[in-house]
């Protein structure tokens, strides 16, 4: 059951989330009225900040692992979630600097050539690549959440669906700049939103054969939600606005948060009901002997 649920969720979360953006990006996402891009990054920052300090970081600590070590691994997981962005940085820089050399290097009729066209293709692989990576990784924290509790695992794909919606609308934009058949960017995207199903059952396995590290993952799970939240997402919305954009990014972010710290208020009373009746049954057993 945990393994079916496990794949539909990822798949849901993966491929899903692709054409939710692809829905938004053709109803105009982007114009000025309506739901916009920095409303849908507000409510994945608020998404994955709930999911990590209302889901996953309790249930870790749950355990009876020492609180130390725990806090010990978010902080490593922010650091190495941070080294992997100076990474890419690096390598995306690096990249940029040898296209800008072959743009001096070839005479100005083949300028517009490599000035355009390869970067605009290199790109959209580039993008591809780090998708499908980034997808992986993802399927991999929704399966340590699923293996931990199904209602956990439920909220934690809805986290990763809100945070990838408005990331594969970049995706996509980038794609459609590079090519103008906007059916193929589709088609490739939603092949790398596929990764997140590879990554849930690579999960799963992984789990399922180191199960008493489980609060281990579920707090790496954390790290990364808060990074992509508190460097990602939320820097992108410090921008001057007027007054009423700014209302609307705060009621955002609190619809994020309230949504999921709902689906924990209810997951919590599920589980209260769930145990009640097996206090007056341990009770009576004590009065029979």
């Amino acid at each position: 059951m945990n393994l079916f649920a496990i794949i539909a969720a990822t798949l849901v979360a993966g491929i899903g989330s692709v054409w939710i953006a692809a829905l938004l990006l053709r109803v105009g996402v982007r114009g000025g009225g309506g739901v916009g891009p920095q409303h849908l990054l507000s409510l994945a920052a608020g998404a994955l900040l709930a999911t990590a300090f209302m889901h996953l970081l309790p249930e870790a600590f749950e355990s009876r692992i020492e609180p130390g070590l725990l806090f010990g691994v978010l902080l490593g997981g922010l650091v190495m979630f941070f080294l992997l962005d100076k990474a890419e940085l690096w390598h995306h820089g690096h990249e940029h600097h040898q296209g800008e050399e072959e743009h001096h290097d070839h005479g100005p009729g083949r300028a517009h050539s490599h000035g355009h066209d390869h970067p605009h293709k290199g790109g959209g692989w580039a993008v591809l690549t780090g998708d499908s990576v980034h997808c992986f990784g993802d399927g991999i924290l929704i399966a340590s959440a699923f293996v931990a509790d199904l209602r956990l695992g439920l909220v934690a794909a809805l986290a990763v669906l809100a945070h990838e919606v408005p990331h594969h609308i970049g995706d996509l934009i980038v794609l459609r700049q590079s090519s103008p058949n906007a059916r193929a960017a589709l088609v490739k995207v939603s092949l790398a939103g596929t990764m997140t199903a590879m990554g849930g059952l690579a999960g799963w396995w992984l789990v399922d054969q180191l199960h008493g590290l489980l609060p281990y993952f579920l707090v790496l799970a954390s790290s990364s939600f808060v990074y992509v939240a508190l460097a990602d997402l939320i820097p992108q919305l410090q921008k001057r606005l007027s007054a009423r954009e700014t209302a609307l990014q705060i009621a955002w972010l609190a619809v994020g948060l309230l949504l999921v710290m709902g689906v924990s208020r209810l997951a919590h009373g599920e589980h209260g009901h769930a145990h009640e009746p097996a206090e007056p049954a341990h009770e009576e057993h004590g009065h029979r002997h």
